[in-house]
């Protein structure tokens, strides 16, 4: 958690710094210092993971700590991994300050001592069922994060818009001979665009933000959709029936439909942009609200987890 609050501070340098405007090859040291001790963060969570598992002789991720522990883990893991194929530094903000925030939640709340797990739920469909959900909670964490920055890009392309736009209709309601110097190249300097203005100008392009998005939660969702009928084969073998109605149960199946229609409205209705990116964001809020509200203050078969 340290490392990754030296991360988090040295990531929202980075990004406040790039509202400057200044030379686009300029040293960015604060964000090198940024992936520096997130990469020491992973290495020392990592051996958080391991150690855990060794103290409760088995996998670790059989309570609500575990699981928290693990799927921030993931959603790191992803982070720097996308890294190899698209520079997603400026998303590093977004992605490290809800790992510390959730860190620290597991640690001060969700924390339990290191045990085995009940008689009934000790199968290897623990290792299945488990596993790829928090893998895919941390592909939908990356994946919400990327929708966020989209948006900020899509308001600061409008905004930019609106600047070049104002000056045109402004000229075109001038008298004839007017002079038409000056007044559309000082409305469109990083001062006149305001701060959304500025951040649109390093970030890329919304449209390639949604893409990025909408593939992650693609792969999100097939981990989703196993991570459902895992669950009901484990239910069946631990209470003999495959669906009970369970508000877990019930509210993993809302999250799989609202990722469902984001996918198909995605897909087949056109729905890009701004409604895809507020469609996922209503799924990835609909699945903390079952991870954290559900198992904490519902009457669950799943209150195992805490």
């Amino acid at each position: 958690m340290a490392a990754y609050g030296i991360a988090m501070v040295a990531f929202g340098i980075d990004l406040s710094a790039l509202r400057d405007g200044g030379p686009a090859d300029r040293p960015r040291r604060a964000v090198r210092v940024a992936m520096t001790t997130t990469w020491a963060g992973l290495a020392l969570h990592a051996i958080g993971v391991v150690t855990r598992g060794i103290a409760a002789g088995r996998v670790p991720w059989a309570n609500m700590y575990e699981f928290s522990i693990v799927f921030t883990f993931v959603a790191v893991t992803t982070f720097l991994l996308v890294q190899r194929w698209r520079d997603l530094r400026y998303l590093g903000a977004l992605v490290i300050t809800p790992v510390l925030l959730a860190l620290g939640l597991a640690v001060s709340v969700l924390y339990i001592e290191a045990d085995g797990v009940r008689p009934a739920l000790d199968h290897y469909w623990l290792v299945i069922h488990v596993s790829v959900a928090t893998t895919a909670i941390g592909v939908f964490s990356v994946a919400a994060a990327i929708s966020v920055v989209q948006l900020v890009k899509a308001r600061g392309e409008a905004t930019r818009v609106a600047a070049t736009r104002e000056p045109a209709v402004a000229l075109a309601g001038a008298p004839a001979g007017a002079p038409a110097t000056g007044d559309t190249a000082a409305a469109d300097t990083p001062a006149d665009r305001g701060f959304w203005g500025r951040l649109a100008d390093v970030l890329p392009g919304a449209a390639e933000l949604e893409r990025l998005a909408y593939r992650l939660n693609a792969v999100g969702f097939l981990l989703w959709t196993f991570t459902l009928i895992a669950g009901a084969i484990w239910a069946e073998h631990a209470w003999g029936r495959p669906w009970n109605w369970d508000p877990k149960e019930v509210g993993t199946f809302v999250v799989w439909v609202v990722y469902a229609a984001y996918l198909h409205a995605r897909a087949t209705r056109g729905w890009d942009g701004r409604k895809a990116a507020y469609l996922g964001l209503s799924g990835f809020g609909l699945l903390l609200v079952n991870y954290y509200v559900v198992n904490l203050f519902a009457d669950t078969v799943h209150g195992y987890a805490f």
